[in-house]
């Protein structure tokens, strides 16, 4: 039997990127479903890869938006922005 191959240095299945998250698969998958989180590259056998830094950094986000009860898209409107500053920075 052949060995399994581990994803790229970097980017995590969705199980392990969510343990790590302390969050459950199905938010990750939710999340990613509604926009606020991107998918980084799929097995060939067709699993979703995250990238640990980015996505921790947006679930924590997330949570921490959430405890202010504010509604989804709001939330996703925040990350907006957000990415858009980052590029901003990048760019200069």
């Amino acid at each position: 039997m052949g060995r399994k191959k581990a994803p790229p240095r970097g980017l995590l299945k969705i199980g392990k990127m969510a343990k790590l998250a302390g969050v459950l698969p199905s938010t990750i998958r939710y999340y990613t479903e509604l926009g606020l989180l991107e998918v980084a590259a799929t097995t060939p056998g067709g699993q979703r890869l995250y990238d640990k830094k980015d996505t921790l950094t947006k679930v924590r986000m997330i949570k921490n938006i959430e405890r202010q009860h504010l509604p989804l898209q709001t939330i996703r409107k925040i990350l907006e922005d957000h990415r858009a500053k980052a590029l901003e920075s990048t760019l200069r």
